[in-house]
């Protein structure tokens, strides 16, 4: 759209609030955005340019036409835009750079639910919390959780009529007193339901309450005598304690609130968001956003803050922030303070948002011109699943058992994202009888690992397994065996879907088909498949000289080998005439073949 052509329509502007929409030829929204005063603000596109952003410039000069909707105040053009911004995705609006793959801890909408963690949220009617930036922290949350309430980890549909059936039976972790038997009624709904109340109490951060159930529970186990138990239940408190100590404690005055501050660069905003709940910090985050157009941190700030606490699940009452900010649900508290333990929380956040930021520029620094592409899909690699390191050295395993006859398996190693053959390792597998892939797969993973601990060989970062939960499960085991399973990080490829399988994880991970790290990924998982042939072929043809040629009485290896590399086949051999089998391996040997591929001559 040109000045001239702004000019003619500028007119028709009114000086109301409102929300405007640049739109291209094919009548695309290419932006929206809400003014005070429309005039004025549309103006501004159109004015001095000098001072304008290169993006805004493109705007203008892409944008066929201007639409805008005139309403009654600020707040309803701020809702508005937003509904605007989320049903069109504008390409000029603001970005959310978030391609994490966060960690959650899933409570599952079942009869004796399970707790689990995952890394996808699916829309099943679950309760699911999160998401956690530290995998090691959900994990560490999900511990405390098994010790203090004992809950089922099977996934039997534990209906009323299949247990009054008797058709389960309760399995180690009953022994083991990690589960009170729900399987075989052994456990009453609503004290199964109880234990998940407290569950999600402390997924909340409300400890006192979990505090409170435990010490009821102990006190009844006092009265009736039943000291042992009291016991337990104060080692339960005592853990619960221990773990509530770890989490940063910023006030007994502030109960729930969120923290937002913002800074920005030409190019990209960050917002650190501090989730405090009783008084304790249970969660933070830094959100990047990619600028389109000259956004002022105060409009980047308003967009920004339903989101995180959507993502975050937040019922915060109160949002503490820098600088005011036009919230759509105006029942929310916002407060920007001066001094005492808010403002502290504020200049927290300020400090791990600047902190990012620097992060961010050195890192731009240090990336110009020395990242190769092997570093460069090896970071995605280490992002798409969640790495603490970068998977430099990987092996990937697959078994070979083609019509049930000498199973074996492959291991490839690729380094720095390329084969390394001088380190690929073929097994015949020696313990499993007949083809049982999963058996197999333990097998060669306990003997691959096991040497090289024995060897003190650095182990891989990442480890593949071809195949999915099964064969994933498998190799879980060997690694639990030999006690380095927390040590490396080992998924399964399915490979149908091409999904991504994690131990303890029924929700499988799916990347983006064109991403170089699934295709890495898939290269040494058709590299291990292919290896594995190459063994398995070998010793098939072997198999098959040992049973056709050598069976014959004076015939031995040599001369089998001769009469193969001549004829290429048995069943050639078999046609050949004595004399002509007398020329390759002589006439006494001749006449022993010939005799016994056709009897009917002698």
């Amino acid at each position: 759209m040109t000045t001239k052509e702004f000019r003619e329509f500028s007119p028709s502007i009114p000086k109301e609030p409102g929300v405007y929409r640049f739109l291209d030829e094919e009548n695309t929204i290419l932006y929206v955005g809400k003014a005070k005063n429309l005039k004025n603000r549309l103006n501004s596109y159109f004015g001095e340019k000098k001072h304008q952003q290169y993006k805004t410039k493109a705007l203008v000069r892409n944008a066929h036409h201007i639409e805008f909707t005139i309403v009654d105040s600020e707040h309803d053009a701020l809702l508005l835009e937003n509904t605007l911004i989320k049903k069109n995705q504008p390409r000029y609006n603001v970005s959310l750079k978030d391609g994490k793959s966060y960690t959650y801890l899933c409570i599952k909408n079942e009869r004796f639910p399970r707790v689990f963690f995952t890394r996808r949220v699916i829309r099943d009617g679950s309760a699911y919390f999160g998401p956690f930036t530290s995998k090691y922290r959900t994990k560490v949350l999900l511990e405390v959780i098994k010790r203090l309430f004992p809950l089922r980890t099977c996934t039997f549909n534990l209906s009323q009529g299949n247990i009054n059936k008797g058709k389960f039976k309760v399995c180690l972790e009953y022994h083991i007193k990690n589960c009170k038997g729900p399987c075989e009624g052994l456990e009453d709904e609503d004290d199964y339901n109880d234990k998940i109340n407290q569950v999600k109490n402390i997924l909340r951060g409300n400890f006192k309450q979990v505090k409170d159930y435990l010490k009821k529970e102990m006190a009844e186990y006092a009265e009736t005598m039943q000291f042992e138990l009291a016991q337990q239940i104060k080692d339960k408190l005592d853990a619960l304690e221990d773990y509530q100590a770890k989490s940063t404690v910023v006030s007994a005055t502030i109960k729930d609130v969120d923290v937002f501050t913002i800074q920005s660069d030409e190019k990209y905003a960050f917002v650190n968001y501090i989730k405090v709940i009783n008084g304790a910090m249970i969660n933070s985050d830094t959100i990047e956003m990619e600028k389109n157009l000259d956004e002022d941190e105060a409009d980047l700030l308003s967009f920004v803050i339903p989101v995180i606490r959507e993502k975050y699940n937040s019922i915060a009452p109160e949002v503490v922030v820098p600088f005011d900010v036009e919230m759509e649900d105006t029942s929310i508290v916002v407060t920007i303070p001066q001094r005492g333990d808010k403002a502290k929380l504020m200049h927290l956040s300020e400090k791990n948002v600047s902190y990012h930021l620097l992060q961010k520029k050195k890192a731009q620094l240090n990336n110009i011109g020395k990242q190769t592409s092997a570093e460069r899909i090896l970071r995605t690699l280490q992002n798409d699943l969640q790495m603490d390191v970068l998977p430099f050295h990987l092996e990937c395993f697959d078994n070979s058992n083609i019509q049930g006859t000498n199973p074996t398996a492959s291991c490839v190693v690729f380094k720095n994202a390329k084969p390394s053959k001088k380190d690929y390792r073929h097994f015949k597998i020696k313990t499993v009888e007949g083809p049982n892939d999963f058996a197999s797969m333990e097998e060669v993973v306990y003997r691959r690992y096991h040497r090289l601990i024995k060897e003190e060989t650095p182990l891989p970062q990442l480890i593949i397994i071809d195949g999915g939960k099964g064969q994933l499960s498998s190799a879980v085991k060997s690694l639990r065996k030999l006690d380095i399973l927390n040590k490396v990080t080992i998924i399964g490829i399915a490979k149908k879907l091409e999904e991504l399988y994690f131990p303890d994880d029924p929700i499988p991970l799916h990347i983006n088909k064109k991403s170089e790290s699934l295709k890495l990924i898939q290269q040494a998982r058709d590299e291990a498949h292919r290896f594995a042939l190459t063994l398995h072929r070998n010793l098939r043809s072997k198999h098959f000289l040992g049973t056709e040629l050598t069976d014959i009485p004076g015939i031995g290896k040599k001369t089998a080998e001769q009469l193969l590399t001549t004829y290429k086949s048995v069943n050639r051999i078999k046609k050949q005439t004595e004399d002509s089998l007398a020329t390759v391996v002589g006439k006494s040997a001749a006449k022993k073949v010939f005799t016994y591929f056709n009897p009917e001559l002698d």
